[in-house]
């Protein structure tokens, strides 16, 4: 009889990423996931860290998952248990391990489902050399898989836990990101996500020093029906032979997600982070130009320390100069152990809370604009899914669209676009119009 499992995940499409390469190590030692409902023999909980907000969720997260399971094997991973492994102990976990080594956590959990053997493995994650080799790959029937090229982060944003958790740069070789691309075009993806916890960092620790666009440019040669998608940039990468490289692959989508965190240049210089206001819209008009029609995405904190009402205000109206797509916004959330968390000037939660309702309907407006400058034009649409008769897909400016008709997954098509229906884009292929 199979083991069953649980696998809970929190945060970033790098821990989504991990927990896949998991979901395959214990597919490959005879375990399989439980059905909803069902009481499972071992359960894996990847956390995170990046706020205490995403500390208290793991926490909650742990608690309840033991409670309805209470004869599993309980195994805590990620940034979370990397800095707090006691509160995970206390939490009544029997495995547990950092950001790091996902096939020997799995060989664990194993170990301790057979012989109720516990284990407690947490490294020194600035002592982290070699990047970890994981399986990449999807959920079943996934169109989309995502590539993890790179770990670590050595930026030291001053709110920031990650580099105290991931550690130093580690990247994936070009040979080894060749191979992987070739093998999952070969299993039919249509395109792929690179992902990091840094990427614009990416082989600063491999021989020749190869940078983020040498990847990229390995990528597309391995991937001859893969669209190739990109995680989270920072602007510094962004030049023009960047982008002009870029462009040359003909397979980029064109949705950039940068870390804007502040719109004000006196709260960027506080955060540590390594622009100004200037640099990055200089980068935003860049990328416009080489990719016109770009979805450009980015992440906003509010109400980090110190930060003034004049300060919050300037942010809006960058927000608004930069047109940006989407955005993720976020209240500060204090850290232990980081700069911020010690700076003066710290703000109530109400107005952290407030800004971040401001900010996001502003950026509710803008993405509302950037759906309506969709209609009328004709985007390329990888098909996913089916409902009720229509076929649904993401565009490569990361839009949700849906056209009438079936048989689709796994297509991409051009759609042109006749109608935004909430943050959805209505619309009918371009083959059917053309007859």
């Amino acid at each position: 009889m199979h083991m069953k499992y649980i696998i809970a995940t929190l945060g970033c499409k790098v821990n989504q990423y991990e927990t896949q390469a998991m979901e395959s190590f214990l597919a490959e030692r005879g375990f399989a996931r439980a059905a909803p409902g069902e009481i499972a023999d071992a359960v894996i909980v990847n956390t995170c860290a990046v706020t205490a907000e995403s500390g208290r969720k793991s926490r909650q997260l742990i608690r309840r998952l033991r409670a309805e399971n209470p004869g599993a094997v309980l195994a805590v991973c990620g940034c979370y248990s990397q800095i707090e492994p006691d509160a995970a102990a206390e939490l009544g976990a029997d495995v547990i391990f950092g950001a790091a080594e996902r096939q020997k956590l799995v060989d664990a959990v194993v170990r301790a489902c057979e012989a109720g053997e516990g284990a407690r493995v947490i490294d020194e994650p600035f002592k982290r050399r070699a990047f970890e080799p994981l399986p990449a790959g999807a959920a079943e029937h996934r169109t989309r898989a995502m590539l993890k090229i790179q770990d670590g982060c050595v930026n030291f944003c001053t709110y920031c836990i990650i580099p105290y958790t991931r550690g130093r740069l580690r990247s994936l070789p070009l040979a080894d990101a060749a191979g992987e691309t070739a093998r999952l075009d070969a299993e039919g993806f249509r395109e792929i996500v690179l992902t990091g916890i840094e990427v614009a960092s990416y082989g600063v620790d491999l021989p020749g020093r190869p940078g983020l666009a040498d990847v990229i440019e390995t990528v597309a040669a391995n991937a001859p029906h893969m669209r190739i998608r990109l995680g989270s940039l920072e602007p510094t990468v962004i030049t023009e032979d960047f982008c002009r490289r870029l462009k040359a692959t003909g397979k980029l989508c064109r949705h950039f997600h940068l870390s804007l965190q502040s719109g004000c240049d006196r709260t960027l210089k506080a955060m540590n982070r390594k622009y100004d206001t200037a640099t990055f819209f200089e980068k935003t008009a860049l990328l416009r130009e080489y990719f016109p029609g770009c979805a450009l995405t980015g992440d906003l904190i509010t109400g980090f320390p110190g930060e003034t009402e004049a300060d919050h205000a300037e942010t809006l109206r960058f927000l608004e100069r930069c047109r940006f797509a989407a955005m993720h916004v976020f209240p500060y959330s204090r850290r232990p152990g980081t700069p911020a968390d010690e700076m003066p000037g710290q703000l109530s939660r109400a107005v952290k809370e407030q800004r971040a309702r401001e900010a996001q309907r502003l950026c509710d407006a803008l993405h509302r604009d950037y759906l309506e400058s969709s209609v009328g034009g004709t985007l390329p649409v990888l098909f996913e899914s089916e409902e009720d008769g229509f076929s649904l897909g993401h565009s490569d400016t990361y839009l949700l669209v849906k056209v009438q008709g079936t048989g689709l997954r796994g297509e991409l098509r051009d759609v042109r676009i006749e109608s935004a229906e909430g943050d959805t884009l209505r619309g009918a292929l371009q083959e059917n119009l053309d007859e």
